[in-house]
């Protein structure tokens, strides 16, 4: 995790996309079939605004966008609203805040439908975390696996392709609607310069137990979950929500009942 004297682009960038925002800086939808990536092209011209080098992956990379001279990256998850947004489907890599040597963020940005509002439509709101808001472990590595010999003639093989189900900032905490809004480690600090204001102390505490494994029964298409209790039981980790100066004061503060909101949208 990085050190309030660490190196860092995250306050330019997220500075250059508020100021967007305010601004009325819109998305513009380059086709009706440009539907995932929208958002990412909004980002990237406020990261380009920044005049930050990066590397842009492709579909189903991870993260979207890595900085090239700085150890940060950056993920980016659009969130149409009205719509689903307490929770969002990963395929690729559980949220954590590292990840190949480099700080996770996760950028969140909701937009009317693209069905109601055409091709060009606002940011109705930012919430740009550090990874470690969402999970904290940086130690699980994601692959898929698979087991042969299933089928009448034992010619056919399984794959379990996880997908993983996590919540958003807006099922966590509460005072995002209508704001733009930085979460990060308590012991990061934005530069003077650029005046930011904290809204808000949020205190994640891990769980008392985790999940180590699981097991599927092919008869019954019965799920069971393995657990060990968390050897970081109890642990707090704090973050700060910022704003910039001449945003809005609404206070941020942890909604007690996001332990759920991970399947509060839809069945997984």
């Amino acid at each position: 995790m990085a050190s309030n004297r660490r190196q860092t682009k995250i306050f330019e960038i997220f500075t250059q996309a508020s100021q967007a925002i305010l601004d009325g800086v819109l998305i513009r939808q380059v086709s009706s079939t440009d539907k995932e990536f929208h958002f990412q092209n909004w980002f990237q011209a406020r990261m380009d605004a920044c005049g930050v080098r990066y590397d842009r992956g492709g579909r189903n990379t991870y993260p979207d966008f890595a900085l090239v001279e700085y150890t940060e990256g950056f993920e980016i998850k659009g969130l149409a609203y009205p719509g689903r947004e307490s929770s969002y489907d990963s395929n690729s890599q559980v949220p954590t805040g590292f990840h190949n040597g480099r700080d996770i963020f996760y950028v969140f940005g909701r937009y009317p439908p693209t069905e109601d509002a055409g091709k060009v439509y606002p940011v109705i709101d930012l919430v740009i975390c550090h990874g470690d808001f969402l999970n904290a472990d940086h130690d699980y590595v994601h692959k898929n696996k698979s087991v042969k010999g299933f089928g009448s003639y034992g010619d056919i093989m399984i794959r379990d392709r996880k997908m993983y189900v996590a919540p958003t900032p807006y099922a966590i905490a509460n005072g995002f609607t209508g704001t733009r809004t930085l979460v990060i480690p308590v012991d990061w600090r934005p530069p003077k310069k650029l005046k930011f204001k904290p809204v808000g102390n949020l205190e994640r505490v891990e769980a008392q137990s985790v999940v180590v494994g699981y097991a599927f029964d092919l008869k019954t298409n019965a799920i069971t979950p393995t657990t060990i209790p968390n050897p970081s039981a109890g642990k707090v980790h704090t973050f700060v929500a910022y704003r910039m100066a001449c945003d809005s004061d609404n206070l941020v503060t942890l909604n007690g009942h996001h332990a759920d909101a991970s399947v509060a949208d839809e069945e997984v």
